[in-house]
Formats: C-alpha cells, structure tokens, sequence
C-alpha cells in the first residue's frame, strides 16, 4: 500500500510514518516544505520516500497514481495563523486546495485522511459537543480548517476522493520544542519541567480545562482510518471528531506531581496571556464520542497514563 504523508516533517507525522515503516506492507512518500528525515531505527527505511515540495507550486509533483492513501497534515497552526492571515490562509486553505485537485486528476477515489481540529468549534457551545453541533470558529486557523473540511466532503461526494475528516483534540504529550499553537503549554506543562526546563502557563485559571489525546491513542484511530469503510459515514458529512478525555489545568498538574514529584511543580508559571486566552475559551471542552467509538476509535484511559507512557519513553 502506497501512502503519502504532508507535512511529514512534523511530530504526527514523524509518528505515523515511523509506525508505517515498521510494516512491510507500506510504501511510504514523506513530504514536507522543508525535506523531512525518514524516521531513525525503523526496520524498512528502504519503503521510505522523502521530498521536500511546497504544495502551493508542486502538488501535482508528488502525486501519482499508485498512491492508495493520503495524511494530510501540513499547515500552520493557530497562534500561527492569527498572528500571519496571509500565511494561514495560503497555507491551510490554498495548499490543501492544491492537494484536493492533483489528486482528483491523478487518482480519484483515492482515500484522503485529512487533519482538522476541535477549534472549527467556537462559543456558545453546549456543555457537550454532539455531532449535530454547528462549528462556529473563533479564530483563523478554525475558519481555514472548516473550509477545508467543507471541501473535503464535496470532493467526497463528487467521487474524486475517498475523505475522512479528523477533528483532532489538543495531543499531549507532545515531545520536541514547542510549536506555534495556542495549545503548545498543554504538553510543555508537562514536557518541559520532566526535563527540568521552566514552562508558563497563559492562563490564570486551574480549572480550565481542554480535551486532549495522547500521540499513542491518535496513531492507533489515524491507522484505523486507513481500513474504515468508506460508507461507514454519509458521503457529504466525512467529520469525526477523533475521541479525548476532558482534564484542567490542575488536573494536569496533579498528574505531573503524580509522576515526576512536587517539585516539578516549581518549574510552572502562570501568567495570563491576553491574545491566547480568547482563543483557548472558545474551544470546546467535552464531546460525545458515541459515533467514533461506534466505528471503532480509541479513547485514553487517563491523562495521568499518558503522563506516565511520555516519561518512560524518556528512558528508552
């Protein structure tokens, strides 16, 4: 099975194409602005494919007929994109366009597992979000991303692509430097005093609270998206929102505390910040995952596991 990856540079996709490259059964094509690494120490390297290309110009370049599968995760991410219209829209909306069409004219039906984002949601939002919820963004990296996901269900109806749409919750916990999405201290909170770095928290409030999924549970339903049958959703609703689990802030903390010791808890700072906070309160805390369970996603078992899973992968 032949599959691309976009923005394979970046952690998920890094952690998808590691777990493909452990298989034999995949040919995997890495692509990203920037020439991504095929992953180290995976047993097939030689499966691996990687070209940088910027989607905007040369989408059509790295498409083929052979391709069975597409990840699309390239974009910029929310801070990003409200800091940089320009640079959002192009990036998020025009690029992803340009996917869309290259693959419509060199493999239709191909399947697309495009990556989208609680943030299409914005406020007033019940105290759990269904699936008949209409998404009203509040920020610019929402907005892009509900075009895209628009597009992604007509393409799919018009039988030029096989789409799935999967509105990530915030992952945790991420490993790396941190990243320009206003969700970024939600795994630094937790990475950065593990390494005994100093994180700030942007807000002032230790009940707040977000909906995350660990990077291990989201490449287990990323992977199963792969073999969903196409019907398994209407052809003109391709969204799922991918399951989570609801924690705060200080349940974040006490997790923290549970494995790395209350000292940890001497390297966090809260202080407000003004421009993230609107950003952070318009997303929704809850969903109901009944439709994405049904079809076989998985859910977390804890937030203090996924703590727990990120500091012994520290050791390995």
């Amino acid at each position: 099975m032949h599959i691309l990856i976009t923005g394979a540079a970046g952690f998920i996709g890094q952690l998808l194409a590691k777990e493909l490259l452990n298989d034999p059964e995949y040919r995997v094509t890495l692509t990203d602005i920037n020439q991504p690494p095929i992953p180290a120490g995976v047993r097939y390297p030689q499966s691996a494919t990687a070209i940088k290309a910027d989607l905007l110009t040369e989408a059509k370049d790295i498409v083929d007929s052979s391709l069975d599968a597409v990840y699309a995760f390239h974009g910029i991410m929310s801070s990003g994109s409200e800091a940089n219209f320009e640079l959002g829209m192009s990036v998020n909306i025009d690029a992803t366009r340009n996917l869309l069409e290259a693959l419509r004219l060199t493999c239709p039906g191909v399947r697309v597992i495009y990556s989208s984002s609680q943030a299409v949601y914005g406020q007033p939002l019940p105290e759990i979000v269904t699936d008949s919820v209409i998404p009203t963004p509040e920020s610019s990296y929402g907005a892009e991303k509900i075009v895209c996901e628009t597009l992604v269900n007509e393409y799919t109806r018009r039988n030029f692509i096989t789409g799935f749409t999967l509105r990530f919750p915030t992952i945790s916990v991420r490993p790396g430097a941190p990243t320009a999405a206003a969700s970024s201290f939600l795994s630094g909170m937790i990475r950065e005093p593990l390494d005994g770095r100093k994180c700030v928290i942007p807000i002032e409030d230790r009940q707040f609270k977000s909906w995350l999924c660990s990077p291990k549970t989201l490449v287990e339903n990323l992977l199963l998206t792969l073999r969903l049958p196409a019907d398994s959703v209407p052809p003109h609703i391709r969204q799922i929102n991918v399951p989570g689990i609801c924690v705060t802030v200080q349940g974040m903390m006490d997790a923290l505390e549970a494995v790395g010791g209350a000292d940890k808890l001497d390297l966090l700072t809260e202080k407000e910040d003004p421009a993230l906070v609107p950003i952070l309160k318009s997303w929704p805390t809850q969903f109901d995952n009944t439709q994405a369970i049904s079809l076989g996603f998985k859910r977390d078992e804890s937030f203090e596991q996924t703590v727990r899973d990120y500091n012994q992968s520290l050791t390995q």
